[in-house]
């Protein structure tokens, strides 16, 4: 009987010495400074964009066209525990980026929401408008000017909304695509810019502004469509990396030739969801690291 106790006590103390040892791994690695980390998922023919950033903010642009999709994605991203976003960006209420919001909005707790506040007549819409009041959060009008941003050291970033110029709350549009929230994130020397659905229209509008647009990463407007991505856009944006996020063999045939050989034409790395799957980079204020659902090993760009 006194030996079996003795093994108790061993094991015991084996149990608390292996615990301290792994929260001081935790602890040692929750000082390290951390990445901002961009994720371009692959929900099909839609947008839906999760970022995480080195303060462990998460911003989720846009929710593709599938609850389900997105609802797994988030629950593969993040941990099981956390059911709380920080904000959610709707870029447009069209279809291929609301429909999945929806469902979040009412599988976590979201502190805040930026949009554009347009009205639209559709039964999704409604759905929409409802659950943004009954959800609480802290509503944000997106127009140009409005920035959010964190801390003062190497750990800062800001995303600053280009786009629309002014507020666009109650009124009804009709090429909702041209509504597109326009917006660039930055951290340290690394930039991305988000475009949502806006046509060249849009984008020469910004060029005449003299809107500072250059920016490393460049999701590419409208899914890769022939009414986005004019060369004059491209030349003020200077992209090393494009990202088209878009559906496997979708009815619309994105991305189109011409939007391809734009972005071929300027030797920008082109990467795609339909072939590439899940597109994650990351950056440390410094230098991007791409890893794909193709390619499980990190690419430094």
């Amino acid at each position: 009987m006194y030996k079996k106790e003795i093994n108790y006590t061993k094991y015991i103390l084996f149990g608390l010495l292996l615990c301290n040892a792994t929260a001081g791994l935790i602890l040692w690695d929750l000082t390290k400074p951390q990445p901002l980390e961009v994720n371009f998922f692959d929900i099909g023919q839609g947008d839906a964009i999760f970022i995480q950033t080195p303060q462990q903010h998460q911003i989720l642009i846009d929710g593709g066209p599938s609850s389900t999709a997105i609802l797994r994605k988030l629950s593969q991203t993040m941990p099981y525990w956390d059911r709380t976003i920080d904000l959610i960006i709707l870029t447009h209420p069209e279809h291929d980026h609301i429909a999945g919001l929806i469902e979040v909005l009412k599988s976590y707790k979201v502190e805040n929401i930026l949009w554009t506040g347009i009205i639209r007549n559709t039964a999704e819409y409604k759905e929409w408008q409802k659950i943004i009041q009954d959800e609480g959060a802290n509503i944000i009008i997106a127009q140009a000017g409005v920035k959010i941003f964190s801390g003062n050291s190497s750990e800062y970033y800001k995303l600053e909304v280009l786009y629309p110029f002014e507020s666009l709350e109650s009124q009804e549009i009709k090429s909702v695509n041209n509504t597109s929230v326009i917006a660039r994130l930055s951290f340290g020397e690394n930039s991305f810019l988000f475009t949502g659905d806006a046509f060249k229209s849009v984008e020469n509008e910004l060029i005449e502004e003299g809107i500072y647009l250059d920016s490393d990463v460049l999701k590419v407007g409208h899914h890769g469509s022939k009414t986005s991505t004019a060369q004059e856009f491209i030349e003020a944006v200077s992209p090393k990396i494009a990202v088209i996020q878009c559906g496997r063999n979708n009815r619309y045939g994105h991305p189109y030739p011409e939007t391809l050989a734009t972005l071929e034409k300027f030797d920008i790395n082109i990467l795609r969801t339909d072939q590439n799957g899940d597109i994650k980079i990351f950056s440390d204020g410094s230098n991007l690291k791409i890893k794909t659902q193709d390619n499980y090993g990190l690419s430094s760009f």
